[in-house]
């Protein structure tokens, strides 16, 4: 479709959704399977300079303040919420959305709210934390728990969800929270209409206006009108959109004037200005207020209003739509302030502000979930560039990928890993010993309680890491989640060539009851030049352990060795991964033998020209003594992928036989454990120039 005239014909594909639209610069009208669009040869209005100026020397582009909740995201697409049963977890809340949105896109952000002096709290705070928001004026109720939200997806048009928001903690807010000199620091000011919904949140809200606008902060106003929490409808319909209600319009009609930037959709729209004509509306806004008005219109796009109101919102200028698959438009119009405010205070026009916006909204409506289907800008560009070829971005596997790799994680540079994920070896180890199998989970304990030992001795906090299996390491797993340690995981079964995995087939259903942080850890005993049917079982099982992880979100390391008995020579592991790449198979880790420094350089070039986004290769030890792996990390000192070591039986062989005999003690374990462990720290930060790498 030309800017200057023409027409278009597409196949529609919801052809029972017909409509028709007419401006006075287009005829638009959807019927059967076709859309027709006939455009006169008159111009689109001219592009709008976004003319709005901001302070500098601040130390944040937008603080947001507002609903802080947790979402429980129905996993049952289609089902009614009676009937759903398990739920996912998520960062929620209008203001809260918009702020790791913003983090995610570069901004400089922070969010001023309240939560519960309560897990999901502290799951909060630590989750936007983590996207680089700053929560300094994010503080604890100590009497009210954290808001939450239960939400459903029936179908296209249908998504239940309830409030759980009696007397939560985000609605109690205190002056101390909207501190000026916090304030001042900031760019711009966010607020969400909620947070005028009650005469005590109304207050702090109006304050904070108040004091963001005495230091040149510039203000924006997300209406986020939810009936619900207005007391306008029963207290489990928070799906209704729009009441009509004079109180409500006269209460957000009276805070309008504050702002420079109001953002919501046609009903939001509706009930600020009172009226459902939206030209109606939009008037008696301007009426009020000479800030951007900011119209979302889901596919159709946006339309901005930078002065007077236009006869017909086509005659606006029009941020043009993108058009994808719906699955769940809960947290579209979050994604949508995120993109534009990321635009918008980095001063870029309107063309930009909205192509960020509506891409940003179109992601999300695609996705499961609010917070975490938010784009990184690196994502946002590609779907930018490629917007056109991807109906499905949830099925994009390029941008699948970007989604995971490009998104904060928490840095990996320097690992030493303690690896004792060994099932058959311990078995033998206590046959040896006479020793009851039943022993070994305490003496996994035993290894976990000396790695945290190591870890406050040594300080390595966020250096340090474990390899630990489920079958008889479950309770050290448990000890170890949560500490900050990179944990590796088994999923193979012990000795299988090709790879079978320990726990059956359908590793996915396996992959449900880990925690996030636990990595996927899988040993494959491949060889480029194996026997044909081995080499396609093992790769269709990795395809098929990708497949997974990609599914649960989990970090997939995966240990190559080639089996003794091929001939070996110096380019076969690099012809491995090389031929594992050319595959599609882009794991977070590698985990390699020892190599020659040439090897070691020939790798580095492998990865950064296949998978710059690769966390990192780890050096296996296999058995080998101190002074052999200490060699085998001097050849590894240049290089650029090789991020630590992950090391086992070398460390626990000797002292777990003299345990499990009675010849030794749980302490003398853990002195001896740890004595060989920091002997291989030494020698990794030797061969690494005596320093360590910054985590």
């Amino acid at each position: 479709m030309s800017q200057d005239g023409g027409w278009t014909l597409r196949r529609n594909k919801n052809p029972e959704r017909a409509f028709r639209t007419l401006s006075p610069w287009k005829l638009r009208f959807k019927t059967g399977r076709w859309t027709i669009a006939i455009l006169p040869h008159a111009p689109r209005p001219p592009p709008m300079r976004n003319a709005t100026t901001f302070a500098s020397g601040r130390d944040f582009d937008v603080v947001c303040l507002g609903r802080f909740a947790v979402d429980f995201y129905a996993q049952q697409i289609g089902a009614r919420l009676e009937d759903v049963t398990s739920f996912a977890k998520y960062l929620g809340g209008s203001s809260a959305n918009t702020a790791f949105g913003c983090a995610r896109l570069g901004l400089r952000t922070g969010m001023i709210s309240r939560v519960g002096d309560d897990h999901l709290g502290r799951f909060l705070v630590e989750t936007i934390a983590r996207e680089g928001c700053d929560t300094s004026h994010v503080s604890v109720d100590p009497s009210r728990l954290t808001g939450g939200v239960v939400l459903g997806i029936k179908d296209r048009d249908t998504f239940p969800l309830i409030f759980l928001r009696e007397n939560c903690a985000d609605m109690a807010i205190t002056e101390d929270d909207v501190a000026e000199d916090y304030l001042a620091r900031s760019r711009a000011l966010l607020i969400t209409g909620t947070h005028f919904s009650t005469p005590h949140v109304g207050r702090i809200s109006h304050l904070a206006l108040e004091r963001a606008r005495r230091h040149g902060v510039r203000t924006v106003l997300d209406i986020d009108y939810r009936p619900v929490l207005w007391g306008l409808t029963k207290r489990g319909d928070g799906e209704t959109r729009f009441i009509r209600s004079d109180s409500v319009t006269a209460h957000l009609q009276r805070i309008l004037p504050q702002f420079d930037l109001v953002i919501g959709t046609t009903e939001e729209f509706a009930i600020a200005g009172g009226s459902t004509d939206l030209i109606a509306a939009l008037r008696a806004i301007r009426a009020l207020t000479p800030a951007t008005l900011v119209v979302k219109r889901g596919a159709m796009g946006c339309v901005v209003v930078d002065g007077p109101v236009p006869d017909s919102p086509d005659d606006a200028f029009q941020g043009q739509g993108v058009e994808v698959e719906v699955l769940n438009v809960l947290g579209a119009g979050d994604a949508f302030s995120a993109g534009f405010l990321s635009g918008w205070v980095r001063g870029e026009g309107y063309g930009a502000c909205t192509r960020y916006a509506n891409a940003c909204g179109a992601l999300v409506v695609s996705r499961h979930g609010c917070a975490p289907a938010m784009p990184t800008r690196a994502e946002l560009d590609y779907f930018l560039a490629n917007a056109a070829s991807i109906p499905r971005p949830d099925r994009d596997a390029t941008l699948t990928r970007l989604h995971r790799v490009t998104a904060p994680r928490r840095p990996r540079d320097d690992l030493a890993v303690f690896a004792f994920d060994h099932r058959n070896p311990f078995f033998e180890l206590a046959q040896e010993a006479g020793a009851s199998e039943d022993r070994l989970p305490a003496l996994k304990m035993l290894c976990v309680e000396a790695a945290a030992e190591t870890e406050r001795a040594r300080g390595l906090a966020g250096r340090i890491g474990i390899l630990c299996d489920d079958r008889y390491g479950q309770d050290a797993l448990n000890t170890a989640t949560g500490r900050g340690w990179w944990i590796g995981r088994p999923v193979e079964l012990p000795g299988s060539n090709p790879v079978v995995f320990d726990r059956g087939r359908s590793i996915g259903t396996t992959l449900v009851g880990w925690p996030q942080e636990h990595v996927v850890k899988c040993l494959v005993a491949y060889h480029p030049d194996d026997a044909i049917d081995r080499r396609l079982e093992n790769e269709a099982q990795i395809e098929a352990l990708c497949e997974a992880v990609a599914a649960s979100g989990h970090e997939l390391l995966l240990e190559i060795i080639p089996p003794r008995g091929l001939p070996r020579g110096p380019d076969t592991v690099l012809r491995a991964l090389k031929r594992l790449y050319n595959l599609g198979f882009m794991p977070e880790w590698w985990k390699l033998e020892p190599m020659s420094a040439g090897e070691w350089s020939a790798v580095d070039a492998l990865i950064a020209e296949r998978d710059p986004h690769c966390r990192g290769v780890l050096l296996l030890g296999q058995n080998a003594e101190v002074d052999a792996l200490a060699q085998g990390f001097r050849a590894a000192r240049a290089s650029v992928s090789c991020r630590g070591f992950a090391v086992g039986r070398t460390i626990f062989q000797t002292p777990s036989r003299a345990w499990l005999a009675g010849e030794i003690d749980d302490a003398a374990f853990r002195a001896r454990v740890r004595s060989t462990f920091e002997a291989l720290i030494d020698a990794w930060h030797e061969a690494r120039g005596g320093t360590r790498r910054a985590a």
